[in-house]
């Protein structure tokens, strides 16, 4: 293999990381409050696709107008899942949540089946991230180059609203007894939304990146994606932002590098992931940065 082979392919498994992290840390801050596997998070990251599709195909709107309305649309959608599928649910026993959030899942995805039909339809094309850019020997295009400084920039941000802000404060407080905060008077249904408005966001921002390197878009699209963020989000500690971020980098890697050193296992790139939980999980149960913790019945 050839130097520039690899970093061509190291660039690519970087930047491939970098949209599985934006997708675990919506997992990782869920489950860290709700102690609830979002496991709509990936359809709604689908339906953000759709949401860019008919912003700027259907509706003829700038990119950077429909960028916005896309991230509002999607965030809409994430709250209203909360509302509708987990709230009324939020006494009831944990399996009780869990299957409403399968079932949310599966609406989304016959919804969707139903009102756009299975067949794929084409991502816009966003000259901004399609273009190419030469640096050096590679070529990349600018979607691939920005994605991991964007990822990193909104863990940042993340990091910086859940430990300096007073939203933060209160997610942290809910995180550690859902009960004694609720009884300090912060208002539990507020920073749970709030927690879904970060993850939806960060959810329609990885679409609209994903869609730029792999521009086809299916009412299924979100479920190995969903899944292998889910399984970067138990592999970094769920529950913990920045292992989401490093779980979503190894998973991204590990991929790429697989399909390079040996691609005849090219077919078996999503059982990758699958492997590495497994080999991780039996090393460290909690995953890379996770904590053990006592799971209240």
């Amino acid at each position: 293999m050839t130097s520039q082979l690899f970093l061509q392919q190291l660039a690519n498994g970087i930047s491939l990381g970098s949209l599985y992290a934006l997708l675990a840390i919506g997992y990782t801050m869920v489950y860290g409050i709700l102690r609830l596997i979002n496991f709509a998070h990936g359809d709604i990251f689908m339906m953000a696709a759709y949401f860019m599709i008919f912003s700027i195909i259907t509706f003829k709107l700038p990119w950077f107008i429909a960028i916005i309305i896309v991230i509002i649309a999607t965030v809409a959608l994430g709250v209203l899942l909360e509302k509708s599928a987990y709230r009324p649910l939020r006494n009831a026993p944990r399996m009780s949540i869990m299957i409403s959030a399968i079932g949310a899942s599966f609406l989304l995805e016959n919804l969707a089946t139903y009102l756009f039909t299975g067949v794929p339809r084409g991502f816009p094309d966003i000259k901004v991230l399609t273009t190419t850019v030469k640096l050096g020997s590679l070529s990349l295009t600018v979607a691939t180059l920005i994605t991991p400084f964007v990822t990193l920039f909104l863990l940042y941000l993340v990091l910086f609203i859940t430990n300096k802000t007073k939203i933060g404060m209160a997610m942290r407080a809910v995180s550690k007894d859902f009960e004694t905060a609720k009884l300090m008077g912060i208002n539990i249904n507020q920073v749970i939304s709030s927690t879904f408005i970060i993850g939806s966001s960060l959810a329609a921002i990885g679409a609209i990146l994903w869609g730029s390197r792999y521009p086809s878009v299916m009412p299924l699209m979100g479920v190995m994606p969903g899944l292998k963020c889910f399984i970067a989000a138990v592999l970094g500690g769920i529950g913990n932002t920045a292992g989401a971020v490093i779980g979503g980098f190894i998973l991204g890697m590990a991929e790429i590098m697989l399909i390079t050193f040996l691609p005849s296992l090219t077919g078996y790139r999503d059982a990758m992931a699958f492997v590495i939980l497994i080999v991780v999980l039996l090393v460290k149960p909690t995953g890379l940065l996770g904590e053990k913790v006592t799971d209240k019945v």
